[in-house]
């Protein structure tokens, strides 16, 4: 079953009427019930009982995202939620780094006393902990110097402010939101490629799947970097439908507002 977008937005945010100043097409939108007058929904095109939401010409009805647009609003929305989650989860770890490297020493001192509760638990199961490449991994960044630490939580606050700045202009579709994630994406994705040559792991592939796809999917979808026509193709396509929005929804031909003469 083929979800219907249009109606579906529809019941959860309400309808969006409009009262064209266009005589022919205000009657097509309008309808006179039992209980009041109805307005033709511009995105959905059912009629809805009350007031309209807006009215004057019907070149300056507003853009109200239909059909494919509404869906690439909800995919762009995704995308926005997931960088504004990691864009927060980067800031905690940029914040950790910071408060690590202001107290090494301190840190230092509880990992070898917790790590004493744990060795003969380790001896046990013949581990040797003292050995343990995560241990070893641990301890290496004790011995980072203070200035290191710092520049490492600096850039990891920095790469986390695009993640949230991308989130930010994708939720509301901007055009340099847009731009944004997919240079930034594709500047990431040489070392996430590199990351799996050194170990495999489902979180690793289906990050870079989700990136790649993301890339590609913006990049075609929204004309980006004069692909498919460009930005002139994109304006070209958004003003098309916001002006189909009234006149399919007053049964009108697409080939103008006005009804041209009847020749005689």
């Amino acid at each position: 079953m083929k979800l219907d977008w249009d109606r579906r937005t529809c019941a959860r945010r309400g309808h969006i009427t409009y009262a064209p100043a266009e005589p022919e097409l205000r009657a097509r939108l309008h309808a006179g019930t039992a209980v009041g007058d109805a307005w033709r929904c511009l995105r959905c095109g059912d009629f809805a009982l009350g007031e309209p939401h807006g009215s004057g010409p019907a070149r300056s009805a507003p853009l109200v995202p239909r059909g494919k647009a509404l869906r690439d609003l909800f995919i762009l929305r995704f995308l926005a939620v997931e960088r504004i989650a990691r864009g927060l989860f980067i800031v905690l770890a940029a914040w950790a780094v910071w408060k690590f490297s202001n107290s090494q020493d301190a840190v230092r001192r509880l990992f070898d006393e917790n790590l004493t509760v744990f060795r003969p638990v380790a001896n046990h199961f013949h581990y040797d902990v003292d050995h343990s490449p995560i241990v070893d991994t641990i301890r290496k960044t004790f011995d980072y110097e203070h200035s290191t630490l710092t520049i490492v939580a600096a850039a990891l606050l920095g790469y986390a402010l695009i993640e949230i700045v991308e989130g930010v202009g994708l939720w509301m579709a901007r055009r340099w939101a847009e731009y944004l994630t997919v240079i930034a994406t594709a500047a990431f994705l040489p070392l996430e490629i590199y990351e799996l040559t050194e170990k495999v792991s489902g979180l690793k592939v289906a990050t870079l799947v989700i990136n790649v796809a993301a890339v590609l999917w913006i990049a075609l979808s929204k004309r980006l970097f004069g692909l498919r026509g460009g930005r002139e193709a994109f304006e070209a396509e958004r003003q098309s439908a916001s002006l189909l929005e009234v006149e399919e929804a007053a049964g009108s031909a697409p080939t103008g507002l006005e009804q041209a003469p009847a020749a005689g």
